[in-house]
C-alpha cells in the first residue's frame, strides 16, 4: 500500500477497486462483465446491455483489458459469448460492433482484469498489507501481485508468479513500462526480504530487460537488511541496465500491528542523510550519462534528513509520483508559483481579511510528515497570521506511518474537537478513497456532519496550495 506524504496534484491514473477480486484460476474466467453501456453508442446499437459477459473478442478469450485494447482497436471488433451473467449458455449471443472515426465502443467494464486477480504468493518482511489491523474494509487486504496492473495502473510487481506463457505475452505485446520491485540483487538477501519465490523474479526480470521490455524499479529500503553494501550492489546491477529507467527508493514503513520493526530511517535525520549521500553518485554519473536522474528517494528521506528535495528537472518527468517520489518538490514549486500570482495573493489576501473580521482562523488538516511543507507555503502568503496546520498524529495505525493518505476519522475528529468554534477546516481529500470512504469506513457526509456538531466550518479539499486557494474562493465567494 502506497499513500502520499502530502496532498499533492495528482497524476493522471485511475485505480480499480475490487473489493471481491479472486485469486488467479482460469476455471475462474467467465467473461468481461459490462457496467455501463454510453447511449447511441456502437454498443447500444447492437443491443449490448450492463450486467452483460462477452467471453471472446475477434476469437480471443476476454481475459483483461489488454487483450481488449489490443483487438478493440480497430473499426470493428467481433463479440462472442455475450449473455447475462447468470443466463444459462444457451442464451448466449454475438454481434459485430463498427464505429466512426473518433468514435468509442461505449462499454465499461467492471475492472481492469476479468479472470480474477493475481495474489501475491511472497512473504515479504516489510509487507504493509499484513501490519494493518483487523476489520478493515476487505479489499484493503488484498495483496495483488499482476503484471497485467502493473502495465495498465502502475502497480509494483515482483514477477514471481510469473509463467514463461506470461513472458512470451509480455514481450510479444510491447508492454512496456512495467514497474517491478526488485529490492536487493544478492540471492540471500532476496529470500531474506521476500521469500522462497524471490529468484524466479529476478530471474523473469532479467529476461525482460534482455528484450527490452522497459522497467521502472522499486526499493523498500529496510535497515540492516538491503541498505549498506547491499544497496551498493543493487544500485551497480541497476546502473549496467539500461532498461531501467527509473529507481525508486522508499524507506520501511511498519505499524504498531506488528512485532518485527520499530525502527526505520524516518527517525534518524543522520541516516536518512547517509542514504542521500550513498544515492547521490550514481544520480551524478547517469545525468551524465543519460541526461536523466534514473535514481529517485521517496520525499521521507529529505523530510527526515531536514533538507529540500532536487529541483524539479532532476525527477525526470515524475515516473514514480504516485509512489510518494517528488511531492515535496512538486508542493514547494507550486507554492512558490501561487504567492507570485498576482490575482491568487489578491484572493488570499482577501479570505485573510475576512477570517481577521470574524475573529477566526483557517486550519488546515495534515498528517506529521507533511506539517513543515504546508506550513512553509502559509508562513509564505497572506494567510500568516490567520491559519495554521493540524498535523495528526497516526495512532489508528501507529509505528510510523506519519503521511496524509493514511489519516482515518478515528484520529482526525477528536483532533478537530478540541479546535475553537468556527474555525474554518480543510480536510485533506487524500483521506477519502473513490467511494468517499475512509481508511477506517466512514464517509464524507458523517465526517462532515461530525464537524458540524463541533461547530466547526469543514470541506473536503486538496491541500495543495492551489487547492487551499480553491477551497477559500468557494467559501469565502471570492472573485
Amino acid at each position: 500500500m502506497s499513500r502520499t506524504s502530502q496532498d499533492t496534484p495528482s497524476k493522471p491514473r485511475q485505480a480499480y477497486e475490487i473489493p471481491n477480486a479472486k485469486a488467479y484460476s482460469k476455471n475462474s474466467w467467465n467473461g468481461a462483465l459490462i457496467e455501463q453501456i454510453e447511449p447511441q453508442s456502437p454498443a447500444a446499437r447492437e443491443g449490448l446491455e450492463a450486467g452483460m459477459r462477452i467471453l471472446y473478442v475477434n476469437g480471443e478469450e476476454l481475459r483483461d483489458m489488454i487483450t481488449w485494447s489490443w483487438e478493440a482497436s480497430d473499426y470493428e471488433v467481433y463479440l462472442e459469448g455475450i449473455a447475462y451473467e447468470n443466463t444459462p449458455d444457451e442464451f448466449e449471443f454475438e454481434c459485430t460492433l463498427t464505429r466512426e472515426l473518433g468514435e468509442d465502443w461505449g462499454i465499461t467494464f467492471d475492472g481492469a482484469v476479468f479472470d480474477g486477480m493475481r495474489i501475491c504468493r511472497n512473504n515479504c518482511v516489510f509487507c504493509f498489507m499484513k501490519m494493518l489491523p483487523k476489520d478493515m474494509r476487505r479489499s484493503l487486504y488484498l495483496r495483488d501481485d499482476d503484471y497485467r496492473l502493473s502495465f495498465l495502473q502502475g502497480n509494483f510487481v515482483t514477477l514471481t508468479n510469473i509463467t514463461d506463457e506470461d513472458i512470451d505475452r509480455i514481450v510479444s505485446l510491447a508492454l512496456s513500462p512495467l514497474n517491478v520491485s526488485l529490492h536487493a540483487i544478492s540471492p540471500d538477501v532476496r529470500a531474506q526480504l521476500m521469500g522462497k519465490n524471490a529468484q524466479r523474479g529476478l530471474d523473469v526480470l532479467n529476461k525482460l530487460l534482455n528484450e527490452q521490455i522497459e522497467v521502472h524499479a522499486q526499493i523498500v529500503l529496510v535497515p540492516h537488511m538491503n541498505d549498506g553494501e547491499e544497496l551498493l550492489k543493487t544500485l551497480e546491477y541497476i546502473e549496467s541496465q539500461p532498461m531501467i529507467t527509473s529507481l525508486g527508493i522508499v524507506p520501511l514503513g511498519y505499524t504498531k500491528h506488528q512485532s518485527r520493526f520499530s525502527d526505520s530511517y524516518t527517525a534518524h535525520p543522520d541516516e536518512a542523510a547517509a542514504v542521500i549521500d550513498t544515492v547521490r553518485p550514481f544520480q551524478e554519473r547517469a545525468r551524465k550519462a543519460y541526461g536523466r536522474t534514473k535514481y529517485q528517494l521517496a520525499d521521507e528521506f529529505y523530510l527526515a534528513a531536514q533538507t529540500d528535495p532536487p529541483a524539479a528537472e532532476y525527477y525526470d518527468g515524475y515516473p514514480q509520483f504516485d509512489d510518494g517520489i517528488g511531492m515535496v518538490r512538486t508542493y514547494l514549486d507550486e507554492a512558490l508559483e501561487t504567492i507570485r500570482d498576482t490575482e491568487a495573493v489578491k484572493k488570499l489576501e482577501k479570505a485573510a481579511a475576512t477570517l481577521h473580521a470574524q475573529e477566526s482562523q483557517l486550519v488546515i488538516v495534515s498528517g506529521c510528515a507533511a506539517k513543515s511543507v504546508v506550513e512553509r507555503f502559509l508562513q509564505q502568503s497572506p494567510l500568516r497570521d490567520v491559519s495554521y496546520v493540524l498535523a495528526v498524529k497516526n495512532t489508528f495505525f501507529g509505528g510510523n506511518v506519519n503521511v496524509t493518505g493514511l489519516l482515518t476519522a478515528a484520529d482526525v475528529l477528536p483532533a478537530c474537537e478540541r479546535l475553537q468554534p468556527n474555525t474554518y477546516l480543510i480536510l485533506p481529500q487524500l483521506m477519502f478513497n473513490t467511494q468517499n470512504m475512509t481508511l477506517d469506513n466512514l464517509s464524507h457526509s458523517e465526517v462532515l456532519s461530525k464537524l458540524e456538531s463541533y461547530n466547526i466550518h469543514a470541506c473536503i479539499a486538496l491541500t495543495t496550495p492551489r487547492g487551499i486557494l480553491q477551497a477559500l474562493s468557494t467559501i469565502f465567494c471570492l472573485c
